[in-house]
């Protein structure tokens, strides 16, 4: 297992593996330094893991003003 991403709690590292889970990627929650949770996946599924996690954490397009 490869370590794919760090949550700042459970919460979040829950949601991230429930997405991780939906694209069909195995995850599994660790601990972390500092109450923080390591998101782990097979090594032939991190290019896919992260990938899912950057469309899950990009931010919406934001309409500027003028």
């Amino acid at each position: 297992m490869v370590q794919v991403a760090v949550a700042g709690d459970v919460t979040e590292a829950e949601e991230i593996q429930g997405i991780l889970r939906s694209a069909g990627i195995d995850a599994e929650l660790g601990d972390g330094e500092d109450d923080s949770v390591t998101i782990s996946v097979p090594e032939d599924s991190v290019e896919e893991a992260q990938d899912a996690i950057e469309a899950m954490t990009e931010p919406d397009e934001v309409i500027g003003e003028p």
